[in-house]
């Protein structure tokens, strides 16, 4: 079986891939400078990201003397307005400032995919079209007590309290959350990857 190292710290991220039965061999977070290049479109800019991730934690498995068949699984998120990239908010004003953008009109979550293998490397990109009802303002100030926000692009967790806010939803759900599923196991089993060992033998 293929070493497989996911280039993530994320919590969502390592839950998602358990669902459908997989767990990494190792996490490696992979730290990127994440500001967009000028005028770089969103889609392009998940798609950067997710291979730069990719990449780090490769070259950190070459540099600690990896010699093992590796798949290394890499994703970004990236939630826009148009061409407007929305921070991860680390403060309560960036947040307001995003919940205040998004209400009442749709908006796009892309996740970009990066699967390194001994073989090369394959590349996805997920677009996801969600709307959101309009908020008043004693909603978004609860919201904002509640603190899920932080850290989340875009200023909210769709997974947690703001799915309250969802009028509807065009693509992957999981993929707003931060790993779209369907393309990961599609990427994983092309590589070689038994996706499915574990289904079997579940309770």
């Amino acid at each position: 079986m293929p070493y497989l190292v996911l280039a993530s710290g994320s919590p969502r991220r390592l839950a998602l891939l358990e669902q459908i039965g997989i767990v990494p061999d190792k996490l490696l977070p992979a730290d990127a400078d994440e500001t967009p290049d000028k005028s770089e479109p969103p889609r392009k800019l998940a798609a950067r990201l997710a291979r730069t991730k990719a990449e780090i934690a490769r070259l950190r498995l070459e540099t600690d003397g990896e010699t093992r068949p590796t798949l290394v699984l890499a994703a970004d998120t990236v939630v826009a307005v148009g061409r407007r990239i929305l921070p991860k908010a680390e403060t309560e004003e960036q947040a307001d400032d995003c919940l205040a953008l998004l209400s009442g009109r749709a908006h796009r979550v892309y996740t970009g995919l990066c699967l390194i293998t001994p073989r090369g490397t394959r590349e996805r990109l997920v677009e996801t079209r969600v709307r959101f009802k309009r908020l008043a303002t004693p909603e978004i100030e609860t919201y904002l007590k509640s603190g899920e926000w932080r850290g989340k692009a875009g200023g909210y967790a769709i997974q947690g309290l703001a799915g309250a806010f969802v009028v509807n939803i065009a693509g992957s759900y999981s993929s707003v959350v931060g790993l779209p599923l369907y393309e990961t196991a599609s990427l994983l089993d092309g590589a070689g990857y038994p996706v499915r060992a574990e289904w079997a033998i579940r309770d």
